[in-house]
């Protein structure tokens, strides 16, 4: 996907398949010091239409030693954006000529806020159709209406976003309950 347009595709489970390889390429880079990693993002919600752009989460306890893999990455054609400490590291995959992207690789701490709301957020519309169709909705809209502003698309879908995460959280202590 070009960056900064917006365009939506139904569920692909090549998705999936994309996925699983980059995690085991950076399963076999990063070792031990990846303490867990996950496919997340729309990418990985079945039910729901996505950017197709695939969204990983590493869950690491230090980021200088990933940060001392970024050459070792390089070579996997997965390259380092920027640095967000404390909230991420991102990386990212793509045709960097065509100034596209495939993939967002989002390197947080284990257990942090950030952690558990990806993962909390993909499991939560995973198992709830209508909470999945609410947000699918809301991107949709917001696809058409800024086809050309990655920016205004991400402000327009926070909002729910944010609502979504607390329900989630709700859902997930509810499970853990169990």
């Amino acid at each position: 996907m070009k960056r900064g347009t917006v365009y939506l595709e139904p569920h692909q489970t090549e998705w999936e398949r994309a996925a699983e390889g980059t995690i085991q390429t950076l399963k076999s880079i990063l070792g031990s010091i990846a303490a867990e990693i996950q496919h997340i993002g729309s990418t990985s919600i079945k039910i729901i239409s996505a950017k197709p752009i695939i969204d990983i989460a590493v869950a690491v306890n230090d980021y200088e030693l990933v940060l001392n893999k970024c050459d070792e990455l390089r070579k996997a054609d997965i390259v380092f954006r920027f640095d967000e400490r404390p909230e991420q590291l991102l990386f990212v995959m793509g045709d960097f000529e065509k100034d596209t992207r495939s993939h967002h690789i989002h390197v947080v701490l284990y257990g942090s806020d950030e952690w558990n709301n990806y993962i909390n957020f993909r499991d939560y519309l995973n198992s709830n159709i209508e909470a999945a169709r609410e947000y699918e909705a809301v991107k949709l809209r917001l696809s058409e209406q800024y086809p050309d502003d990655r920016i205004a698309y991400t402000d327009g879908k926070q909002e729910v976003i944010d609502r979504l995460l607390a329900d989630a959280r709700v859902w997930k202590r509810k499970q853990l309950s169990k």
